[in-house]
């Protein structure tokens, strides 16, 4: 091998170890800096859970007014960071006379992230929040009551919101969904099915 051919083959060598360095890595190859941008830009989407049934099963009578008419135990998580306050609205789209009410909560604090089974049938809860009038015309929770027949869903639907209602205890949920009209953040919910 010449002067020259040692020279060509060098500078062969060289430019094929340039070209193996620049060649792009996979995403998220090789990568020990965490999460990328888009990843850390996800964020939990607002879920609402019961232990007292199944999505989307049956209720059991203990929480209708074939029972103890308590209200289920219910939790929930991923909301907004701007999240002000929650308002709970549960109701009843298969009733004969059209939508039942049976639960409206609203003002429950930020730092919310739960009810406890069997809440309180009065104006204004210790832990911050107000309840409403159902249309049983009663303050608080109603169970499912449905005439006999198919089974009825029950939605218990969780609003967060940017901002608190600030309405008198009492407030229906025309009254509610009103104010909440453009301060809804998210929004999730579970369903429940009873039948007589």
């Amino acid at each position: 091998m010449n002067g020259k051919q040692g020279s060509a083959q060098f500078a062969s060598l060289v430019a094929i170890a340039a070209l193996v360095l620049i060649v792009p890595m996979p995403a998220g190859a090789g990568n020990s800096a965490g999460p990328s941008a888009a990843q850390r830009g996800r964020t939990m989407a607002l879920a609402i859970s019961t232990t007292s049934f199944p999505n989307g099963g049956d209720i059991p009578k203990k929480f209708t007014c074939d029972g103890a008419d308590v209200s289920p135990e219910l939790s929930w998580g991923g909301a907004p960071s701007a999240t002000q306050s929650f308002t709970l609205i549960a109701d009843d789209p298969d009733a004969p006379v059209g939508t039942w009410t049976h639960w409206v909560l609203y003002d429950l604090p930020a730092s919310a992230s739960s009810l406890t089974e069997g809440v309180s049938k009065i104006d204004e809860l210790g832990s911050g929040g107000r309840q409403g009038r159902n249309d049983f015309r009663k303050i608080g929770y109603g169970g499912p009551c449905p005439p006999p027949g198919k089974p009825h869903r029950y939605f218990f639907k969780l609003y967060a919101l940017d901002a608190k209602l600030n309405l008198k205890p009492g407030a229906t949920k025309q009254e509610v969904e009103h104010a909440m009209q453009g301060h809804v953040l998210a929004q999730a919910e579970l369903i429940g099915r009873y039948k007589r």
